[in-house]
């Protein structure tokens, strides 16, 4: 199949939009097919062997490093001169937009994956009366679209619920090598928590809507270190604001393979999360996880289980359900083997031949409608 990605972003960005269209481009060259990506801005011309078509991108003036592709007449040229069977785009909102209208006025299906809950970060920023606003433009893009995928049951229900249809569950896929128990690290545990302390860490964004100065109620804990892995606009404030924990900056490869493995408890606190990626990553690691009971991570953690859910309007009982594991060594020790079951199906690649099926699911009723017409 040939398969063109509109993506809303992509390297040198690092988020779960590039990571997710990272291993959908691995997928496809590992299978046979041809793939090209559509991105914002400037960065590499190919990934792999797919080569990456740049249009012109503005920087948002409210998130430091990301942008916004413009929806040019120049996204049609490229796919009309590509001729895909499908198009996916990947979190469609501007670029995705004009990938929207494009493939339908040349008569390509069009597959809509939705990832980032944008009315729900516009709270986040203080900018909650634009959330009706954001459902009308996103409801207005997805019914260009043949189809939208979206990463959770809550997702789902979500998307209906604001009449985006039709809308089918597709999750994400985890690397289980490359997030296994393995990785952990003696040497490592040992820098980061010298006494022997618990490591309870959190590891994604550093921004407003990932909540992450709700650490404070872990912070004074006896006998707990606090880790943070990533960067971001809030890393600055955070670092002020949560004095005692370490930061660590952004990690990939190995160093984060190591990191997550070493942790004792892994900590998400935001309740904006459509799917939540590296929550997936942890349990991989064989690392319980404690997180809002909302959004994606519900479809995830397995309250009592392999982790804990509080309720997200009440961070306080983040502190709770910590001390839970912390406290208790066996209970640590069975949800972190449970973590790890718990997410053994959910390899990339069955996750990418479930997403080839709606491929080719699209393109032969395309097909069909042709040849009937």
């Amino acid at each position: 199949m040939r398969v063109a990605i509109v993506a809303e972003c992509f390297l040198p960005a690092c988020n779960g939009v590039t990571n997710s269209v990272l291993r959908v481009v691995e997928h496809l060259e590992r299978r046979g097919h041809q793939a090209l990506v559509v991105a914002p801005g400037l960065g590499p011309s190919r990934y792999l062997d797919t080569p990456v078509e740049r249009v012109a991108a503005v920087d948002m003036p409210f998130y430091r490093g990301l942008s916004v592709g413009l929806p040019t007449g120049r996204v049609r040229h490229i796919l009309q001169r590509f001729s895909p069977d499908v198009v996916h785009l990947a979190a469609p909102a501007v670029l995705g937009a004009a990938g929207a209208k494009a493939a339908r006025s040349l008569g390509i299906p069009s597959v809509a994956v939705y990832q980032t809950d944008f009315a729900g970060f516009a709270r986040r920023y203080g900018l909650g009366v634009a959330s009706p606003a954001m459902w009308n433009w996103l409801r207005r893009v997805h019914s260009q679209t043949d189809l939208t995928l979206a990463p959770s049951t809550l997702a789902c229900w979500d998307l209906a619920r604001h009449h985006i249809r039709p809308v089918v569950r597709w999750g994400r896929g985890v690397d289980l090598q490359r997030f296994h128990p393995r990785h952990r690290s003696p040497l490592l545990r040992r820098r980061l928590a010298p006494d022997g302390e618990i490591i309870v860490g959190y590891v994604g964004r550093l921004a407003p809507e990932k909540r992450v100065h709700l650490l404070h109620h872990v912070l004074q804990m006896p006998g707990v270190r606090v880790v943070v892995v990533g960067d971001g606009p809030s890393g600055r404030a955070l670092r002020r604001r949560l004095r005692g924990a370490q930061f660590l900056g952004f990690q990939s490869g190995v160093e984060l393979s190591q990191t997550l493995a070493s942790l004792d408890v892994f900590v998400h606190t935001g309740a904006d999360e459509t799917f939540c990626q590296t929550i997936q990553e942890a349990l991989a690691s064989g690392v319980p996880v404690v997180t809002p009971a909302a959004g994606g991570p519900m479809d995830l953690v397995r309250h009592g289980e392999n982790g804990w859910l509080f309720p997200d309007d009440d961070p306080a009982l983040l502190r709770c359900a910590v001390a839970e594991l912390v406290l208790d060594d066996s209970r640590r020790l069975v949800m972190g083997q449970r973590a790890r079951a718990s997410v053994e199906r959910r390899s990339w690649e069955e996750l990418g031949e479930e997403l080839v099926a709606h491929y080719r699911t699209l393109s032969g009723a395309t097909e069909r409608s042709r040849r009937v017409a």
